[in-house]
């Protein structure tokens, strides 16, 4: 009896020890209540609070002040795939301190303060697919490799300023990575073949300044590399080159130059050696800079790569940009470029040869420059460009429509054309434009009014942010018209542009919405307020109900959402003649995303283009690509969400401010009730209270104040965490 009253005295003490440290947790991180993501960044800790349980996924203890990391802080997080313990002071790990951690497929150590590598900290990490390791004080990897058990290792990053020895076997057990970034900007010493057993890395990336260090690196990745990029590294004189001779034989398919300094005496060896890569097909310039005019001092005998296709150079700085010369040496280059991208580099002219060397260039992006219209005109001469399909000129210096239209009209291949964010102001009656234009973009560039100029033969017209009063053109191919941000204040009619398929007309001051209007037209995108849909039924009901108990009714009635509830009630009515929850077989989204039109440029090129080309892909439920045709809003919305896994809310301003994505809010809201289900992942585009919510919506602003929420960051080196905390929320 007495060996009972001990062990239940015992599970006891078991039982507070564990609410307290769970408490203790809670206290340090109020987010981790109750989530499986648990955010304790920028919280002033000295420590790894006690508490962390198996629940947890996701722990992100980042900009803290932690120095050591012991054998119990993380005992119990057995189930964590994402630790994160960046810019900390941490200078101590105890060997076994992440021993339990197998399921654990992000860890980052970077910028903090370890004088070493211990392979014994890694032995139990064997799902781990990402490392970082960068910005600490260590010196070398060890004698040995720190990495061996390491088998599903696809990225990893590694050195610092003080990194200075990469031994042989440094590497060992590592096969195969998908990115391997070296920060050795100071390495001295580096051991032949330590890297070549690796047998492929798709991305490598080299910080270096020794052009012999770099040389005997890309000595032995000859066949295993296929981008290699190079960063900050300075080729000034042609002396230097001769031993990065070893570059020729390299199979790699990309090279990328970041804040590389170039000169007259180097370019012409750089392109030598480039020339000879067996399978290179693109080069991309990055930040860099040039020190000359052009004036090449020896003829590139130019032997015409036969794989060379993609040309990128971006911010490229040539300080006497004025005096550049006009690249007759490299023209014999340039006929089998298929893309060409020079964007923010002051490109006043391209000279008529290299355009007319361009043979197969299909797609050219000249933003962000200096052309004007007697340049351009010049640049796009008879015989240049000949095969060109897509042509971006925003943000350059272009003044005069007509003209542009004009310079462009031989083009008889090209189909697309961004001329936005240039000063156009006039819009002239008549222009002349390729025949096959189908793209036109002219965003941003101060026209009043548009007239017959723009080309019957378009199927999208972006004239956004410009001073429009009215929208009256005839083209009867345009499927998709963009009139946000103008002056405009009635809608276009149907029957001139009677294929359209997608309008968008937010921030206007349009005064009243009739569906005359638009009556057989096949308009799948209407984005207006409710207020701006009913006005005019507002205004007349106004007028017809003048007696002051009606008056006093429809007061009563907007004070205490009394039409909200009915029509929610009725939206309940509907959803509980279905199955409260679909069968598995029908469910087939991972998320229905709700979200403000202003914010569609993000989610649809870029958070669907992450989602849906992840490995293995996500189903995302859009409206505009997945709604049903002809069928009732409230019906589509309702049928997707029980379609989907998930209810994805991409949270803003405008999200706030949206009738549209208030309906989704209304009857999203009604499921998440019923049923009582947390399946709603929040994703804050900018910051946002919860008291920003409608009062209504209770369920929703209990969720925000009580579960966490992802928040997309500006910073870049922070939005690989972020899209890796998203998929593991969509996958829970």
């Amino acid at each position: 009896m007495t060996a009972h009253i001990w062990r239940v005295l015992a599970i006891y003490v078991i039982l507070a020890a564990s609410l307290s440290e769970q408490q203790a947790l809670k206290q340090a991180c109020p987010s981790c209540d109750g989530s499986q993501l648990c955010n304790c960044s920028s919280m002033g800790l000295d420590f790894i609070p006690p508490g962390v349980t198996a629940k947890i996924t996701v722990l992100n203890l980042a900009h803290n002040r932690i120095k050591r990391i012991q054998s119990q802080d993380l005992q119990q997080a057995v189930n964590l795939r994402a630790l994160l313990l960046q810019s900390n002071k941490i200078s101590s790990i105890d060997e076994d301190s992440f021993w339990s951690l197998e399921k654990l497929e992000l860890l980052d150590l970077s910028n903090n303060s370890l004088a070493h590598l211990s392979p014994v900290w890694f032995g139990h990490l064997f799902s781990l697919q990402h490392l970082h390791l960068e910005g600490n004080s260590y010196r070398d990897l060890g004698q040995s490799s720190p990495f061996s058990s390491l088998k599903n290792l696809s990225s990893l990053h590694l050195g610092n300023p003080q990194f200075s020895v990469i031994r042989h076997g440094n590497f060992e057990g590592i096969e195969l990575l998908h990115k391997l970034w070296i920060d050795g900007s100071n390495l001295s010493q580096y051991e032949q073949g330590s890297l070549k057993s690796i047998k492929q890395i798709n991305h490598m990336i080299l910080n270096l300044r020794n052009g012999y260090i770099f040389s005997e690196i890309v000595r032995d990745l000859l066949h295993s590399v296929t981008w290699l990029e190079v960063r900050r590294i300075a080729f000034s004189i042609a002396a230097e080159m001769q031993v990065l001779r070893v570059m020729s034989s390299s199979f790699a398919k990309k090279i990328s130059f970041r804040q590389t300094l170039l000169t007259d005496a180097t370019v012409p060896e750089i392109v030598s050696i480039l020339e000879d890569m067996p399978q290179l097909v693109e080069l991309e310039l990055v930040d860099c800079r040039l020190l000359g005019t052009g004036q090449w001092k020896m003829e590139i005998q130019a032997k015409k790569s036969q794989t060379l296709r993609i040309l990128t150079i971006k911010k490229l700085s040539i300080e006497e940009f004025y005096l550049f010369t006009d690249l007759h040496s490299v023209e014999g280059l340039l006929s089998l470029l298929t893309r060409v991208t020079v964007q923010n580099t002051k490109v006043f002219l391209v000279p008529c040869r290299i355009s007319q060397n361009l043979l197969s260039l299909v797609y050219l992006d000249l933003s962000a420059n200096l052309l004007g219209d007697l340049s351009l005109e010049h640049s796009a001469c008879q015989g240049g460009w000949p095969s060109l399909q897509a042509l971006n000129l925003s943000q350059n210096s272009l003044s005069d429509l007509e003209r542009t239209s004009k310079s462009l009209s031989h083009l008889g291949n090209l189909i697309v054309l961004d001329i936005s964010q240039n000063n156009f102001g006039e819009i002239p009656d008549v222009c002349d434009w390729p025949k096959t234009l189908k793209y036109l973009n002219l965003s941003s560039t101060q026209i009043p009014k548009v007239t017959t100029c723009i080309p019957q033969t378009l199927e999208v017209l972006d004239v956004s942010g410009n001073n429009l009063k009215e929208f009256g053109l005839r083209l009867p191919l345009l499927k998709e018209l963009y009139l946000t941000r103008n002056q405009l204040k009635t809608l276009p009619g149907a029957a001139p542009i009677p294929n359209l398929v997608s309008l968008s007309v937010s921030r206007n001051k349009l005064n009243s919405f009739s569906k005359e209007e638009f009556e057989g037209a096949q308009v799948g995108a209407v984005h207006l307020s409710l207020m701006e849909c009913h006005r005019s039924l507002v205004v007349s009901l106004i007028c017809v109900l003048v007696f002051l108990v009606i008056l006093l009714l429809v007061a009563f009635g907007y004070k205490y959402h009394m039409v909200w509830y009915l029509r929610m009630t009725w939206a309940w009515l509907q959803a509980k003649r279905k199955p409260k929850r679909a069968p598995p077989k029908d469910v087939c989204y991972d998320a229905f995303v709700s979200y403000s039109e202003n914010d569609s440029d993000w989610v649809e090129n870029t958070m669907v283009r992450e989602l849906e080309q992840a490995c293995p892909p996500f189903r995302l439920c859009l409206h505009k690509r997945d709604f049903v045709p002809g069928k009732w809003i409230v019906d589509n919305i309702i049928d997707s969400i029980e379609k989907s896994r998930k209810t994805l809310f991409v949270l803003s301003e405008h999200f706030v401010q949206s009738e549209w994505c208030k309906y989704e809010l209304d009857f999203s809201h009604f499921r998440l009730f019923d049923e009582n289900n947390d399946a709603a992942i929040l994703v804050l585009l900018e910051p946002i209270q919860s008291k920003a919510i409608p009062k209504r919506f209770c369920k929703l602003r209990k969720i925000m104040n009580t579960k966490t929420y992802l928040e997309w960051p500006l910073e870049e080196e922070q939005q690989q965490m972020f899209w890796f905390n998203l998929k593991i929320a969509l996958r829970s």
